[in-house]
């Protein structure tokens, strides 16, 4: 199989699971189109400007990535670009249960639209954006689960 496939999220922050997702897909699709949520609703931890610069940088070895925002629905963001196809991560049967409620809900707003599920990686499994803030909260050491440009990301917050 090879196209082009988006890959979307907060990314709030990017992690290694993310990263892994992100390979994965690389090696799958021609083009990988990184799609990075601007929800101005919600409160982040880090400026969609700084996940942008993050994910551009960290994305450039796989040599076919392009990383992008986007506000509102993803079909709508999938209609304007072009893809049909949508990736996502999957580390456990919660994520499992509604990244099915998600591919049905798109699949009735955009038919022609696909979602391929990948299985994260047994040793990244644990990590969500969500842990990660948590730790980064209380001050932990989060060297282990994300690339050292979030670490510089980090510390320009403090």
């Amino acid at each position: 199989m090879k196209n082009k496939c988006v890959y979307p999220g907060s990314f709030d922050p990017p992690t290694f699971g993310h990263l892994d997702i992100i390979g994965r897909a690389s090696v799958i699709f021609d083009e990988v189109h990184v799609a990075v949520l601007n929800n101005t609703s919600k409160k982040r931890m880090f400026s969609l400007e700084d996940r942008i610069a993050v994910l551009d940088a960290e994305t450039k070895v796989f040599g076919n990535i392009t990383v992008h925002s986007f506000d509102g629905l993803l079909v709508d963001f999938m209609k304007k670009t072009g893809i049909d196809v949508v990736v996502r991560g999957v580390r456990n049967n919660t994520d499992l249960d509604i990244e099915d409620q998600m591919a049905n809900t798109n699949k009735i707003l955009k038919p022609d639209m696909e979602t391929v599920l990948l299985i994260a990686n047994p040793k990244l499994n644990h990590l969500s954006s969500s842990i990660i803030k948590e730790l980064i909260r209380l001050r932990a050491d989060v060297g282990s689960f994300v690339p050292k440009s979030v670490l510089q990301m980090i510390k320009r917050r403090k």
